[in-house]
């Protein structure tokens, strides 16, 4: 890592671009990055359009900018824009495809060490309802799922491999398009959970090889909170059937009968917060201008930068693991609760947060942590903010 490849990526603009950096040192990009001007912008003013002319109307006059939305997401992920749908979370998009998967008793499903407690649930309440067996596949020495042993499991009573992409507690990146390849040769569903990823890092479907995909737009796409993208495959739809179905999703065409979309909006509803939506589709195209692979180069070189100097201070322990190890950095501080170092932080003006074990109880518990100091970086942050950072760690490793 040198200074100049982190200077050749044009920060000023990036930073000038995005008003929140005059107000906050900000390394929680992981929980909500800070919106670009034109996100905000565009999202205030739909708001403004509905109230001068009206919901409806305003939706009607802003057909095509809501339609494009679709389109840059489709960029985004190298798909159609018939596979997209465009939800009010990645929570909603994630269980919205899950549940409509057509489990049968026996049926088992494999998901890794790292895997997000709210998937977590979902998978234990339908063990419980379709007597289906849920199998954490072992990580691998350098802490990501082991392809190996995932390939080994697999018989035909796997259902579904679903995957984390990047954990919400440390800076790992599990090996999406391995775990794809398995999948492809076992003919299994791959569902990837892409929260954390999207907006650091490119994203293909075709080279990932999952069949369904969820994310989230307030994480590092930067785009407005209640925004969440599902992908799902086209010659997939047919074997799926949503948990919800409404007018939008649906079209009544008898007393008796009703037939579903022909794309991925089977899994949307009809109401939805349209400037989110449109401010959403902003934050994508704007994450397109940078490029998602010169984002990656800065943000994992930023992340590099800020684990090289917290190693450097006493009493400072790194939990991320990895092979790859991306834009978040875990870390704990001795005699010092996370919750007290996230608060000291805050006090001088940085913004960090706390991963605790609920969120990824399996990986937490095998490595006996309670909780964690997350420091997620984007490539707005600067070399003097991470400079910043690390001495206010310090100064709290030595208050104790």
């Amino acid at each position: 890592m040198t200074a100049l490849a982190i200077d050749a990526f044009d920060v000023e603009t990036a930073r000038r671009e995005t008003p929140g950096c005059s107000n906050v040192v900000h390394f929680n990009n992981a929980g909500a990055s800070l919106m670009p001007a034109s996100v905000l912008d565009s999202t205030v003013s739909h708001l403004r359009l509905e109230a001068r002319i009206g919901g409806y109307e305003a939706a009607a006059e802003a057909a095509a900018t809501i339609d494009a939305a679709y389109a840059s997401a489709a960029c985004l992920l190298g798909c159609e824009p018939s596979e997209i749908a465009v939800l009010d979370s990645a929570t909603r998009a994630w269980d919205m495809a899950f549940y409509s998967i057509p489990f049968r008793a026996g049926d088992r499903i494999l998901t890794s060490e790292a895997e997000y407690g709210s998937n977590f649930i979902a998978y234990l309440q339908l063990a419980a309802r379709y007597d289906l067996k849920v199998e954490v596949v072992a990580n691998d020495e350098s802490g990501q799922i082991s392809v190996p042993r995932l390939r080994e499991l697999i018989d035909e009573r796997v259902r579904l491999i679903s995957l984390t992409h990047v954990p919400t507690n440390c800076g790992l990146v599990n090996p999406a398009a391995e775990v794809g390849k398995v999948a492809r040769e076992a003919g299994v569903l791959y569902l990837l959970d892409a929260c954390q990823s999207a907006g650091q890092m490119p994203l293909d479907v075709g080279e990932i090889g999952c069949d369904l995909l969820s994310l989230t737009g307030r994480k590092y796409l930067r785009g407005p909170r209640g925004t969440g993208l599902l992908y799902v495959r086209q010659d997939l739809l047919d074997q799926l059937s949503p948990p919800m179905l409404d007018l939008h999703a649906a079209t009544w065409t008898a007393r008796d009968e009703y037939r579903m979309r022909p794309d991925a909006r089977r899994f949307e509803s009809w109401e939805c917060n349209y400037a989110a939506k449109i401010g959403l589709g902003t934050a994508i195209d704007y994450a397109l201008g940078w490029g998602l692979d010169r984002i990656r180069e800065r943000v994992y070189m930023l992340a590099d930068e800020l684990r090289a100097r917290l190693e450097e201070l006493p009493g400072v322990k790194l939990r991320d693991v990895g092979a790859e190890r991306c834009g978040i950095v875990a870390f704990t501080v001795d005699g010092v609760a996370p919750a007290d170092v996230k608060q000291r932080l805050a006090t001088r003006g940085i913004n960090v947060s706390v991963s605790r074990a609920p969120s990824t109880r399996v990986d937490m518990e095998n490595r006996g942590l309670d909780e964690l100091v997350r420091a997620s970086v984007h490539y707005y942050n600067t070399q003097r903010e991470i400079r910043s950072l690390c001495d206010a760690v310090r100064r709290a490793t030595s208050m104790g």
